[in-house]
């Protein structure tokens, strides 16, 4: 075997003998690929599988309605919120599940617009966001009769002013892995006495959010990334205690009454976080969900934040060990500060080139039209399977004709 790849199979070795998380693995339903898109979809966990056949057959087929109460299906949102919680950093009674993550960033971009006040006329939006957030933004702002102000993530602290009514950044940057600032960046638009709505789509179960210690007005997130809750998985959102009160939302359902089924005219407000549901619940997707969370059970985010950021280091390593001069460049910083758990590289062959990984065994995805983008889940990606990612991406860009990227 040539060097470096003795040495760094070697190196991945040790690194996966010493990995307190390495057993989680044998949770997930894997093959002989290298899975590094759980940053898209995450993997099924092994037991989901014949808790839906019981959810299917016996609470659906047998119980059929009686399930609603039988089966607790009316309390999922809630109880499923609890679960969250801890893993964004949140405190009981404030996450509720349900919906998409673009029916929440609606419900929580309105929603802030309208605590901060009628004399407040603008919305700023992370300029680089995942484009529904952007969408959804401008037309929340059109029909609070706000300015959209879209701007980098990083001028939000020095754009924010008595006109802000609130603010919307995405946690970690969805084509290049950035992290962003959500401590200062929050503390900064609460200084101008805006709110502060965070999109934690790829970073929850990957890293440490802190919403409660950092001091988060409202935030939304997805299911089906790090959590691996599923395709289409139920979204969540989350509402600071302090907002419940005055939480109005624009989408008022009659999940969120405070007397359902009263089925009154009038819209009286549930408790709570309670308040953010609105229709009834996708019970099969959600009870996936509750089920694919077993998976979290004694893990600690710490170990998962550590195990994430050694595993970007070591790609990052390989990628620039074995990978021919100047096909790929990083996107993703290299400061432990400023990175998610993914890795972008930019390559002018990225299409070619990202067909032939996954036909290989090396399943990441692309951003067009030249990102190349590999997510790390820490709970089931190991340091042989990152060298292994590094090395055909090498072989197959000597395979690929191709020229230099530009830095």
């Amino acid at each position: 075997m040539s060097e470096p790849y003795a040495s760094l199979r070697e190196k991945a070795a040790a690194l996966d003998a010493q990995d307190e998380l390495a057993k989680q693995r044998e949770l997930f339903a894997l093959d002989e690929a290298v899975y590094l898109d759980g940053n898209s979809l995450g993997a099924l966990p092994r037991h989901v599988a014949g808790r839906l056949a019981d959810v299917i057959t016996r609470e659906w087929g047998e119980l059929r309605i009686r399930s609603w109460d039988e089966s607790g299906w009316w309390t999922a949102p809630e109880r499923i919120g609890e679960r969250i919680a801890p893993l964004v950093g949140a405190a009981p009674g404030q996450v509720v599940v349900g919906d998409s993550t673009s029916v929440n960033v609606f419900k929580a971009v309105v929603a802030a617009a309208r605590l901060a006040g009628e004399d407040r006329d603008e919305i700023l939006v992370d300029a680089t966001t995942f484009p529904t957030d952007g969408y959804i933004a401008e037309s929340a702002a059109r029909m609070t009769g706000k300015r959209f102000v879209p701007l980098a993530p990083g001028d939000v602290p020095a754009a924010v002013g008595p006109r802000t009514a609130a603010a919307l950044v995405n946690h970690v940057d969805f084509r290049t892995g950035r992290l962003h600032d959500l401590p200062g960046i929050t503390a900064a638009v609460q200084a101008a006495g805006a709110l502060a709505v965070w999109d934690l789509c790829h970073s929850a179960g990957a890293l440490p959010v802190g919403l409660d210690a950092h001091g988060v007005d409202l935030a939304v997130g997805c299911t089906y990334k790090y959590l691996n809750g599923g395709p289409g998985a139920p979204a969540y959102l989350y509402v600071a205690e302090r907002h419940q009160a005055g939480f109005d939302s624009p989408l008022p359902g009659w999940t969120g009454h405070r007397d359902p089924f009263a089925m009154t005219p009038g819209y009286t407000a549930a408790d709570g976080a309670t308040r953010g549901r609105v229709g009834t619940p996708d019970i099969l997707s959600m009870l996936a969900l509750e089920s694919a969370l077993d998976v979290w059970d004694g893990v600690s985010m710490d170990a998962v934040r550590a195990k994430s950021l050694a595993l970007t280091d070591f790609f990052l390593e390989c990628v620039r060990a074995y990978a021919p001069e100047g096909r790929v460049t990083s996107l993703t910083p290299e400061a432990h500060e400023e990175r998610g758990s993914q890795v972008a590289l930019r390559c002018a062959e990225a299409p070619q080139v990202m067909e032939t990984l996954i036909a290989r065994g090396v399943v990441g995805d692309l951003r067009r039209p030249d990102v190349l983008r590999f997510g790390f889940t820490p709970l089931y990606v190991g340091f042989a399977d990152t060298e292994r990612a590094a090395r055909v991406l090498a072989e197959v860009l000597t395979d690929v004709p191709g020229q230099a990227t530009a830095v």
